[in-house]
């Protein structure tokens, strides 16, 4: 019975990857377990196991292409079995076949060679898995270079996930006798980075894309010049159709500088274009276009001088790249925006009550020797106890058909830090009194600010508050963290009247809540009524605070 092999779905928000290469022809036999493929997404790279065993009948892409998730890629089943109702987009199995069986004679010749053996004084680097879902770190900085000696506990790279940065201690001592990436490389995890021993040992064997140490090397220290232009250059592998084989953060870094990668020179494994290849293009292409300004007519200038450097003055201009977590939450948020029915409610209430409780802590505060009481831990202690009743809040939406229900109230707070937004997570936050809260929550944020926090303390909200109140905004509309079904703005405290029983005017200090909510998890009148039970809550605060300490 034939078997169709499709690409799989390597996370919840990928859509497609890149099929890297083929561990497998038409007409091998292949066993459960056997390696058909290695494919990868814009994060890491993985092996594709066979789950069946049979022949291979058929294969339906070809190495580098991009191939959306749950696509049939091949088929195994038994010799001469008819595949044809396998194939994507109806392409016949046998033109397929042809692609693969006419392997070019040079193939062989332009496998990676086997990896040297390595001294066991040699010790590789790798990039630290920092969290248990991180795939993948940006080294942001290298803190040595190949030939500086190290000693246990020296700094050796500084790198980031995308919700927090750390520094890599040195766990031996030696020298560095190799680096293997550059800083502003997408490292998988557990990969190495560098390698460190005695000097003059070989490391060349321990790096991860079969690259030699001088390569390594020559990433940090300049190469002579006369080397470098009497060495032939490569050129760039491609297949039959003339694609060029490069990696995918090759591709999305070459897009963004504006760089042919038919310019590029690769330096990967098997003729494959790297980041670096795209980097070193794009330098080259400013240095060959400098002559042709110089080059300029100097009467042109002359009349354009006057008018347009005036103009130009007022036009000048800096372009950033954006940070990783910039990203990060750009793509976040797009996503949020475009996948969810979003829409938000806001609701007002009457401070009166919490204002006179936090005074009253701050008039008792050297006989109660409570911690600092904020109006956020307030609102963050109200929130945990009244989603307790509407669980379609405290839950997450999975793949647009299933609701998650939590049992407890898992907090997430969003938190402003010099890196962008974070959102640590207080877990149990109904089990907590408002001492443990508010104690809590305030370690929670410095660690976040601070760029310390554990990546597993930024995972497993089940509800986000927002305050931007501090900063006087009166009211915004905030965007739900998938999937998360709902996150609560709290805004700016306001001066507002009431009309007495009598008729006077009485001023009284009022606060605006708005509540974002995925409108496929819940309706509009749920959505109303937990915002009106928070608002009580709220606005009886010390009386509902009697049935729990402080």
């Amino acid at each position: 019975m034939a078997n169709p092999i499709t690409m799989p779905k390597a996370g919840i928000t990928v859509e497609s990857c890149i099929l890297t290469e083929w561990k497998v022809k038409v007409g091998d036999s292949v066993k459960v377990g056997d390696v058909l493929a290695t494919y990868e997404t814009d994060k890491s790279s993985f092996d594709l196991t066979a789950e069946v065993e049979g022949e291979v009948l058929a294969l339906f892409c070809e190495e580098g292409d991009e191939v959306p998730v749950l696509t049939n890629i091949a088929v195994i089943g038994a010799k001469g079995e008819d595949v044809s109702a396998f194939a994507p987009n109806g392409a016949p199995a046998a033109e397929v076949k042809e692609v693969k069986v006419e392997a070019p004679a040079q193939a062989p010749a332009s496998a990676p060679a086997p990896k040297k053996a390595v001294s066991p004084n040699v010790k590789p680097v790798a990039m630290p898995k920092a969290g248990i879902t991180v795939e993948s770190c940006i080294l942001t900085e290298w803190k040595v270079k190949v030939g500086d000696n190290v000693k246990v506990g020296d700094i050796m790279f500084s790198y980031e996930t995308d919700k927090s940065s750390f520094d890599y201690q040195a766990e031996v001592e030696g020298e560095v006798l190799a680096i293997f990436c550059e800083a502003g490389d997408e490292v998988p995890v557990l990969s190495n980075v560098c390698a460190v021993g005695p000097h003059g040992e070989d490391a060349s064997g321990l790096s991860p894309d079969g690259e030699s140490e001088v390569v390594a090397q020559e990433v940090t220290a300049s190469a002579p010049v006369a080397t470098t232009a009497a060495a032939p250059a490569p050129t760039a592998t491609a297949n039959a159709e003339g694609k060029v084989f490069a990696s995918p953060r090759a591709k999305n870094l070459a897009e963004k500088l504006g760089v042919d990668l038919n310019s590029a020179t690769p330096t990967g494994p098997n003729g494959r274009i790297i980041e670096r290849d795209v980097r070193e293009a794009s330098v080259n292409a400013k240095t060959v276009a400098e002559p042709v300004k110089a080059s300029a007519p100097a009467e042109v200038k002359e009349v354009a001088a006057a008018p347009v450097k005036a103009s130009d003055d007022f036009k000048a201009y800096k372009d950033e790249k954006m940070s990783n977590i910039r990203k990060v939450i750009a793509k976040n948020m797009v996503m949020s925006l475009s996948t969810m029915a979003q829409l938000t409610h806001t609701i007002s209430f009457d401070c009166t009550n919490i204002m006179a409780f936090r005074k009253m802590l701050k008039d008792n505060a050297e006989t109660l020797k409570l911690p600092s009481i904020t109006i956020n831990n307030i609102i963050v202690y109200a929130a945990s106890r009244v989603l307790k009743k509407h669980r379609d809040l405290n839950a997450h939406l999975i793949n647009g058909d299933t609701m998650r229900y939590f049992d407890h109230v898992n907090m997430g707070i969003a938190t402003d830090t010099p890196r962008g937004l974070l959102v640590p997570t207080l877990f149990g936050a109904d089990t907590m009194t408002l001492s443990e809260i508010a104690i809590k929550s305030k370690k929670l944020s410095t660690d976040a600010i601070e760029g310390k926090l554990a990546p597993e303390l930024l995972t497993g909200g089940s509800f986000t508050i927002s305050n931007v109140g501090t900063m006087g905004i009166e009211s915004f509309t905030p965007v739900v963290n998938p999937p998360q079904t709902g996150i609560l703005g709290v805004n700016t405290l306001e001066t507002r009247i009431k009309l007495g029983k009598d008729g006077e005017i009485i001023p009284y200090t009022a606060m605006a809540l708005s509540l974002s909510y995925d409108h496929r998890a819940l309706d509009g009148a749920p959505a109303s009524r937990f915002l009106k039970d928070l608002k009580d809550y709220l606005e009886n605060f010390s009386i509902n605070l009697m049935a729990d300490s402080i």
